[in-house]
């Protein structure tokens, strides 16, 4: 396939505090089958080779599993390929001359710290809240031992997908984190290990989603759509009913 000339808007900023704008590149030879990170990071070559700062972009395992990665680019979060992260986001999805429009995540609860790099630890902070299992296990039971329906593990093995790169958030026009916390909560609901601490993780989580700064849940759906794993907005459902069951149990007032 031939090679690509493309025109890229990039968002700029030097810290947190600094004003940020968006700065033109242009970039040649681009080929096709390149990864939209791998595109970064040949105009970084670029730059750095003239002399200049390369741009500041998260990434890790760069294989769609990780969630470390996370650009919102021509104003779709992740791109415009459904049910794909940004680094397993190809540049045969554009057309040599495109213009590229290249943003960080935008949310109050995710502060940039320079150029596309935004502070996911809001994220961390919410799983330390009770995002796991506390009891002590041991070690992996026998597979029949303790029997789950096909339907329940099913539904957790799809929540438990998610993997917490905040592009519900940056889709929401809110700047709703529900769809991560639910994902995080449905996945222990649905199976018995989870239950002991099922009341009080629900209520742990989502009082640290509201202490982080994220906003309501109005049913937008944007989250669904722009997530790379396609976790389902069931999962906000449950959330919800376990929270205010937990709420209740707790003679917590429900909002």
């Amino acid at each position: 396939m031939s090679k690509m000339t493309l025109h890229l808007k990039i968002w700029r900023q030097k810290s947190r505090n600094a004003e940020g704008a968006l700065e033109d590149h242009t970039i040649e030879n681009i080929l096709p089958e390149m990864s939209f990170l791998e595109m970064l990071d040949v105009l970084n070559e670029k730059l750095i080779k003239a002399g200049k700062e390369p741009i500041e972009f998260d990434s890790d395992c760069r294989e769609g599993i990780c969630g470390t990665c996370g650009l919102v680019i021509n104003g779709v979060a992740h791109g415009p390929q459904h049910l794909t992260a940004t680094c397993q986001l190809h540049m045969r999805t554009f057309r040599d001359g495109d213009t590229i429009t290249i943003e960080p995540w935008r949310a109050k609860a995710f502060p940039i710290l320079k150029d596309l790099v935004v502070d996911r630890a809001a994220f961390d902070r919410i799983i330390q809240k009770g995002g796991y299992v506390s009891a002590n296990t041991g070690s992996a039971r026998d597979a029949n031992e303790l029997p789950i329906g096909k339907e329940y593990a099913d539904k957790s093995f799809d929540a438990a997908a998610c993997i917490g790169c905040g592009a519900c958030v940056a889709a929401c026009p809110n700047a709703s984190a529900a769809l991560f916390v639910s994902a995080k909560v449905s996945q222990y609901t649905y199976l018995p290990q989870g239950h002991p601490e099922r009341y009080r993780r629900v209520l742990k989580m989502v009082n640290q989603m509201d202490e982080e700064g994220f906003g309501n849940c109005s049913n937008h759906g944007e989250c669904e759509a722009a997530c790379p794993k396609g976790i389902s907005i069931e999962n906000i459902a449950i959330m919800r009913r376990e929270y205010v069951k937990a709420a209740l149990r707790a003679g917590a007032a429900v909002v």
